[in-house]
């Protein structure tokens, strides 16, 4: 029998906070049984197994996400709303690193057809076409604009730029001033196969 004080939502909230404080890799099922004075057994009345568990923290953490970048964009176009988008995501890595790392992870089926991996994806791509580029080409932009955030966090993270004396801020500047400039001078008609 559950422990009636438990609940699927504490469950994946103690192992997003478990993964922020120790690393994602070291979210277990006895890990968060530990952290909340249970036996692991009591958990399965809650999330049917650890695969269940990284999931909810990976929709917990896209959640999370769009609350961050809604503030961010919202009432902004352009290039304001790129910073701002761009701000959200680098921020919540920085804030929450574990739920960060969840959402680095491939989203199993049923994450990526969730409701907040669908409001992710619709701020993201209403950035994307304030920038007026062919509907047919919002995916690429998407990509790029995720790729170039997300391999920032990652090297910022793996301290690949603490040799330079350089700020890392004013580089994360012109990394969203690029990105705007690619976008804003985007070729209207796709490319010919």
């Amino acid at each position: 029998m559950p422990r009636a004080n438990l609940t699927p939502d504490l469950v994946v909230a103690t192992a997003s906070h478990l993964a922020d404080r120790d690393g994602y890799n070291q979210v277990t099922l006895s890990a968060v049984a530990r952290e909340l004075g249970v036996r692991p057994a009591s958990l399965y009345g809650h999330v049917r197994d650890l695969a269940a568990l990284l999931s909810g923290i990976h929709r917990l953490a896209l959640a999370e996400l769009g609350e961050a970048v809604a503030a961010e964009v919202a009432g902004r176009s352009g290039r304001e709303a790129l910073a701002g988008l761009a701000a959200a995501h680098r921020d919540y890595a920085t804030r929450r690193p574990g739920a960060w790392a969840a959402l680095q992870r491939p989203a199993d089926d049923e994450t990526a057809a969730s409701p907040e991996a669908a409001r992710v994806a619709s701020l993201i791509a209403a950035v994307i076409r304030g920038y007026r580029l062919p509907e047919s080409d919002t995916v690429h932009a998407v990509r790029l604009v995720g790729a170039t955030i997300t391999g920032f966090v990652a090297l910022t993270d793996a301290r690949s730029f603490a040799h330079r004396s350089e700020s890392v801020d004013a580089s994360w500047r012109h990394a969203v001033d690029a990105l705007d400039r690619a976008l804003t001078s985007w070729p209207q008609e796709g490319p010919t196969a």
